[in-house]
């Protein structure tokens, strides 16, 4: 049986009150001639602050020091671009070709930074995390990071995201942000604790070896966005605003080249092909031939 009850009705201002409550946010606050960004004039914000600044503020609600904005810029720019040959740039360029406009290469590129590319670092910022939750209990860093990584082995855990690199046997830009890192600490900028884990974690996962396992730009802006205190989701997210800026300007060199459905390799290159040789397709009646 169909239930026709209705809810109560309600008046005109009830529902007001409901679609207004609908949603909720603290980020913005916007009137007739008025924009406030975290209750922050819009107009003051203009030729006020910077974007990183505005970055900080709409992500952790207030603006940032001049020192901590610098620091994350450092990270937002270590990780704008790698080239042409990185899965979500070849993506933006080969949508361009097949005639997708900007905003549909731009959405193709980010669609795939997930969980193995561009997700690193928000797990290695979760394993720093991890680590330093025990450190008291553990007796110091080593003993936590031992621990930890005892712990996920364990697990099934073949890679420690963050460290190694598929192509820079030591990435460039890791010394120069773990530098900037150490000045910002000396500084008292940050306390410097998870730049101590992650070397850390490099000394434990290289020992033994016959070459160390270096941190990658993951692992190092991992470092920051821990120091600087975002969350494991901000740091994908900030990523993927800082891979953003790569995207767009592969996608309109692209454009400006020209071409038309470009694959991932030259046509002459080819591929690799593994299935059956050729072969006849079965005649009615052949006992080789299977029906669903």
């Amino acid at each position: 049986m169909i239930s026709l009850s209705r809810e109560p009705a309600q008046d005109s201002e009830e529902v007001l009150d409901e679609a207004r409550r609908w949603w909720q946010t603290d980020i913005i606050d916007i009137h007739p001639g008025e924009i406030a960004l975290r209750g922050y004039p819009i107009q003051e914000l203009i030729g006020g602050v910077g974007f990183v600044d505005t970055i900080w503020l709409m992500l952790r609600g207030e603006l940032p020091s001049p020192a901590e904005a610098a620091l994350l810029e450092t990270a937002l720019v270590a990780s704008v671009d790698h080239g042409p040959q990185a899965p979500s740039i070849a993506i933006a360029r080969m949508a361009t070709t097949c005639g997708a406009p900007v905003n549909g290469a731009m959405a193709s590129a980010i669609n795939v930074l997930d969980d193995i590319h561009g997700g690193p670092g928000q797990q290695c910022m979760e394993l720093y995390l991890e680590i330093d939750a025990e450190i008291d209990a553990a007796g110091g860093v080593d003993q936590a990071v031992r621990a930890v990584l005892r712990r996920h082995r364990d697990a099934g855990m073949t890679y420690v995201p963050g460290f190694g690199h598929r192509f820079h046997p030591l990435d460039p830009r890791t010394p120069r942000l773990l530098s900037l890192v150490d000045a910002a600490a000396a500084d008292g900028v940050v306390a410097g604790r998870f730049a101590a884990i992650g070397r850390a974690v490099e000394d434990a996962i290289s020992d033994g070896r016959p070459r160390r396992i270096p941190m990658n730009v993951d692992g190092v802006t991992a470092v920051i966005y821990c120091e600087l205190g975002f969350t494991p989701q901000l740091g994908r997210g900030v990523f993927i605003l800082s891979r953003s800026v790569g995207i767009l300007a592969h996608a309109v060199e692209q454009m400006t080249q020209g071409g038309r459905i470009k694959g991932p390799v030259p046509p002459s290159i080819g591929y690799t092909y593994t299935g059956p040789a050729r072969r006849s397709v079965p005649v009615n009646g052949d006992a080789r031939r299977r029906t669903p």
